[in-house]
């Protein structure tokens, strides 16, 4: 007890270094928004002050919105503190990083059935996006190579794709002065068809982007019949195109879920896949991936080699320095976890996402337009004859506690339809859908008896925006 005596005795004494300095002793500092601070403060105050406003972020694990990565086991965690600090693109200072790289690089060629006989060809990236352009670069050389060989014109080169193509690809096309040609959705095809890829195919398309699947409803794309139909081009037309996957979700999803279906480089006429260790590679961001074929699907004039850094060294990307961090998670979740690991999460995370969608579709406003048996993703509208309230105003009232469910448009042809879509990752238990499903049944209900329709035009738009 006498300790205890001292202590009230000392904070009575008003010694301020007691007391939390964020909310006394600093309480006269200026903490300015938008320029440095004339002198610093405390580093218990700077973390006080920024962990305060980042309190007023959304809570990650609820977001069902986001396909990255919100969980990891605390001992991936502590790997990449350890690992935060290393420069991923200094390989001869960092030696076993760049092993790790090259061995993530090789099992993943082997996971999506590279040819063999070598070492796979391939890198990471700081996401898909990188991955993307890098992709549609060589894509793009490799055309203008065979438009010199055959003494052709390389002056507008354009890119097939479906309207429901991630942003990245719209950057690349603008970036790279590449024709979009967009292959528009339609009411019962959400995404690309083989038949329309290849209509607008000519002797000026450098590539076909095939997506395993969509971010707009978690469907799979028909890469084996792309493939299939431009062999017929070919055949017919002498036209030789290539695809490229972006597997930014469903390549670390089929080779699991869907070993059968023929996606990969089974297909010839894939020359390339990129994917994301930070979605469901189950690794924090930002982490990507992206392999060729075979070493002729990857211009050697793309390689830079640099020696500054301490001994020569290839290096194909966007981004120079980053850390291996995430390099080093990628590779601890394929020790950790293995084949058989890797399969049960995804199934685990596939079966949650397909009990949700049946649940939903039994609630009577909703019907699905995906039910999660590609990606552990759903997509779901309200019916045409539901009146008084739209999917915008379900996912605002679903925000009030926590859960960040998306509503959006589909793109041109289809701008009139709204849907609301589900992502399942690792982390999100069953418990956690039930009470999803708790909280939807209940703000259905309010809805229904307090329709929104009466709200002014003007801030209907507004709260339609800001959800989109």
């Amino acid at each position: 007890m006498a300790a205890l005596h001292k202590q009230v005795e000392e904070h009575e004494s008003g010694d301020e270094l007691d007391i939390n300095p964020v909310y006394f002793r600093e309480k006269s500092c200026e903490i300015p928004r938008y320029r440095l601070p004339e002198h610093g403060v405390l580093p218990r105050t700077a973390l006080q002050v920024v962990r305060d406003e980042l309190i007023l972020d959304g809570n990650a694990r609820l977001n069902l919105a986001t396909f990255v990565t919100t969980w990891m086991e605390p001992e991936a965690e502590e790997l990449m503190a350890e690992c935060s600090s290393k420069n991923m693109i200094d390989k001869d200072e960092y030696p076993q990083t760049a092993e790790l790289e090259r061995r993530c690089v090789n099992i993943l060629g082997s996971l999506w059935n590279a040819p063999s006989g070598g070492e796979a060809v391939g890198c990471s990236t700081t996401g898909s996006s990188e991955a993307c352009m890098l992709g549609g670069m060589a894509l793009l050389w490799r055309w203008r190579a065979r438009q010199r060989a055959a003494g052709a014109a390389t002056g507008r080169p354009n890119l097939v794709m479906g309207s429901n193509v991630q942003v990245c690809w719209e950057k690349f096309c603008r970036y790279w002065d590449v024709e979009p040609r967009y292959v528009p959705v339609v009411p019962g095809r959400y995404h690309l068809g083989a038949a329309e890829a290849v209509a607008v195919c000519d002797a000026n398309t450098i590539g076909v982007v095939v997506i395993l699947g969509s971010t707009m409803d978690g469907s799979y794309e028909p890469v084996s019949e792309v493939n299939s139909a431009l062999d017929r081009l070919h055949a017919e037309k002498g036209l030789d195109v290539p695809i490229h996957v972006d597997g930014a979700s469903g390549g670390f999803i089929a080779p699991f879920l869907q070993p059968d279906l023929e996606w990969d480089f089974r297909l010839p006429r894939v020359a390339s896949i990129n994917t994301s260790g930070h979605k469901f590679g189950l690794v924090y961001p930002g982490v990507g991936w992206i392999i060729w074929r075979d070493p002729a699907c990857l211009p050697e004039d793309l390689i830079f080699r640099v020696n500054y850094l301490g001994g020569e060294m290839p290096t194909f990307a966007l981004n120079f320095s980053r850390p291996g961090a995430q390099v080093a998670a990628q590779y601890f979740n394929f020790l950790r976890l293995g084949y058989s690991g890797y399969r049960h999460v995804q199934q685990t995370c596939q079966d949650i996402a397909m009990y949700l969608s049946g649940e939903i579709a039994k609630l009577g406003p909703f019907e699905l337009l995906t039910d999660g048996s590609e990606l552990p993703v759903f997509a779901f509208r309200l019916r045409d004859d539901v009146a008084g309230y739209s999917v915008f105003d379900v996912s605002e009232r679903l925000r009030m506690r926590g859960w960040q469910v998306p509503a959006y448009t589909f793109p041109e042809n289809l701008t009139d339809m709204a849907v609301m879509r589900i992502v399942i990752r690792n982390g999100f238990s069953m418990d956690l859908a039930n009470l999803l499903l708790d909280d939807l049944r209940l703000h259905v209900r309010i809805l229904e008896h307090h329709p929104q329709t009466q709200m002014p035009p003007e801030l209907q738009a507004k709260r339609q925006s800001f959800a989109h």
